[in-house]
């Protein structure tokens, strides 16, 4: 997938996030000034007031904070298999930020459960969109 097809994802705050999944790697905000972590992504940041932000490559790794096991089809993901498992996943390597995305094989899913993650796509509607899929 390249930048041209996915236009409408990356404009805005949060656009080199989109490019990050983009290029096969997990990019999330840090405040240049106070190290906060930010997401979602925001221009400026709300610790320290500092307009300055980085991008940091963050391994997909962490623990489920909250998931939902879905048994019907809704808005754009008719494609996938019911049912399936939406997990929040917190990285401990981004300050706790939560990330949303698909379990992989869920089985047994449960709170506090370690999960890593892959780089890949999701089927919204007619379109392939980035993503992160997590695997316990």
């Amino acid at each position: 997938m390249t930048r041209l097809e996915t236009d409408a994802l990356v404009t805005g705050a949060d656009g080199p996030y989109w490019d990050g999944l983009i290029a096969g790697t997990l990019r999330l905000q840090q405040c240049a000034a106070c190290q906060t972590w930010h997401w979602p992504a925001v221009w400026r940041c709300s610790d320290c007031g500092s307009w300055g932000h980085d991008w940091r490559t963050i391994e997909p790794r962490g623990t489920i904070y909250s998931w939902t096991r879905t048994w019907h089809a809704f808005g754009g993901l008719e494609a996938l298999a019911k049912p399936f498992v939406i997990a929040v996943v917190e990285l401990a390597a981004a300050g706790g930020i939560r990330i949303a995305g698909i379990m992989e094989d869920p089985g047994a899913v449960y709170i506090g459960q370690d999960v890593s993650g892959t780089i890949t796509t999701t089927p919204f509607g007619e379109s392939e969109v980035p993503a992160v899929r997590w695997h316990a």
